[in-house]
């Protein structure tokens, strides 16, 4: 019986000491998360999201952003790191290019160059023969971590999100991981870059977000749109300001969208001025709960994974006005299409973004 009992106490001291020290990559950061709204009010739960009709991607995934270009071609950026090709009905598709990286976000400049951000490599132009160079990977002498989303203003700047000066999804498993990552320790490193390409000169517009994410441009290019992933918000920056600190009251930064019922993910311009924000999943009252407890979350990296609280899957995307007025909120509580990441809106079609969607989703107008 002695025996039994030491051996049942050494278990229990080694597993104390393991949840209380073994050593995790992040350093927490103790915030105060505003109670959660829930869906009610322009949010209220609908399914007008569901039954997507569903384009095959060839046994690729995670088409994360979707552009209808020039040329008359619909481009996707896939897990698999290949930017993928094809007519806007889904024939037809071949690899445009693989950059060897993740592409998160892109757009195109006027001269037809594909300019992408990519989580592994920076800031980089692909041109239509398909040769790819890095524009930027660097900004006031520190590397661009995690570059997630870039937009391009009629002057040929470019604006890009990093979204972590912390957490290189090429150093900690790939970019969904490096997310989980950041927004548990809530350092708010993110940032918005310029990057100008008749200088060659990369700037901090803005810094001190928790997941600098989607970027979109109003219509008269003076403010920058900003998903706050961490924080459930969407900014509103002067294209002017300069190592802005969101963190601390100023003139040219202000919250456009406040306590989000979701994680907001990536911005699209759609048709008639309208903007499309999509929410890769749901708030979770674990996740708030944990926002005081440094400790605990902590702990929580210590767990097996299947018992991290992982928001449930939760399909969700909204339309707004650049005063913050919501034109459009298409749910399906299913969650059948995961991580709806936002909309690609054509004159017929309404394209949904996924972070790991098997296929590329999409509904008629």
């Amino acid at each position: 019986m002695k025996t039994a009992l030491y051996i049942v106490g050494t278990v229990v001291l080694a597993l104390a000491a393991y949840l209380s020290l073994w050593p995790v990559p992040i350093e927490p950061v103790s915030w105060n998360a505003p109670t959660a709204p829930g869906y009610s009010g322009p949010h209220t739960p609908n399914n007008l999201l569901a039954n997507l009709k569903m384009i095959s991607l060839g046994g690729e995934e995670g088409p994360e952003h979707i552009v209808l270009a020039r040329d008359g071609k619909l481009y996707t950026t896939v897990a698999s790191g290949n930017i993928l090709r094809m007519n806007p009905d889904g024939s037809g598709q071949e690899v445009f290019a693989n950059t060897g990286g993740r592409v998160l976000g892109f757009d195109f400049d006027a001269s037809g160059n594909l300019i992408a951000a990519d989580a592994v490599k920076g800031l980089l132009a692909i041109s239509a023969d398909k040769k790819i160079s890095v524009l930027s990977d660097k900004v006031d002498g520190e590397s661009i971590l995690y570059a997630d989303a870039v937009i391009i203003a009629s002057n040929g700047k470019m604006y890009v999100s990093d979204a972590s000066a912390r957490f290189a999804p090429a150093k900690w498993g790939g970019t969904f991981e490096a997310s989980i990552l950041d927004i548990l320790e809530q350092s708010s490193t993110g940032r918005i870059l310029e990057y100008d390409p008749a200088t060659k000169v990369t700037r901090v517009v803005a810094k001190g977000f928790s997941f600098a994410n989607g970027v979109a441009l109003s219509q008269d290019e003076k403010t920058l749109f900003v998903n706050e992933t961490g924080k459930y918000r969407v900014w509103k920056i002067s294209t002017q300001a300069s190592k802005v600190d969101v963190s601390q009251p100023n003139q040219e930064a202000s919250v456009l969208f406040d306590n989000l019922p979701g994680y907001p993910d990536n911005l699209m311009r759609g048709t008639d001025g309208k903007i499309w924000l999509g929410f890769a999943k749901p708030r979770n009252a674990t996740i708030d709960k944990l926002a005081s407890q440094p400790f605990m979350r902590k702990l929580t990296l210590r767990l097996p994974r299947f018992m991290w609280p992982i928001p449930k899957a939760y399909g969700h995307v909204m339309a707004f006005t650049e005063d913050g007025k919501v034109l459009a909120d298409l749910q399906d509580p299913s969650g059948a299409y995961p991580e709806t990441t936002a909309v690609t809106e054509t004159k017929d079609r309404l394209y949904i973004q996924s972070l790991h969607a098997k296929g590329l989703g999409w509904m008629p107008k």
